[in-house]
């Protein structure tokens, strides 16, 4: 693959950014996903990132359950449902922890509010 075919931001830049999740890569995140052209490599991040805290010795389960409560807070409401897809892709307790935040977040149910009959 040539360099001119490689995504900006890279899944890896995004990864580390949902890693350390500083004020500055919380701006840097909220810039992103303003953006719909960027929503893959967004997802590809998060992707990246669990899969790495899976695979780490030390499984900071607070952490990945804080950022699902942020993403699950401030994504747009066309990134909610797939958010949830890497959520649920894994058994791992780093997928359940993020998955955790993720639904104590409510951002689901605001993007898509349930039905009163």
């Amino acid at each position: 693959m040539d360099d001119s075919m490689i995504p900006f931001p890279d899944r890896d830049t995004v990864a580390e950014k949902l890693a350390a999740l500083s004020e500055t890569d919380k701006s840097y995140l909220a810039l992103l996903m303003e953006n719909t052209a960027q929503d893959d490599n967004l997802l590809d991040g998060l992707r990246r990132h669990l899969d790495l805290a899976a695979g780490s010795r030390f499984l900071n389960s607070l952490k990945l359950e804080n950022l699902g409560m942020w993403l699950g807070a401030y994504a747009p409401d066309r990134l909610q449902i797939r958010l949830m897809e890497p959520a649920r892709s894994g058994q791992h307790p780093a997928y359940q922890a993020f998955r955790t935040g993720l639904s104590r977040s409510g951002g689901l149910e605001k993007a898509y509010p349930p039905i009163i009959r």
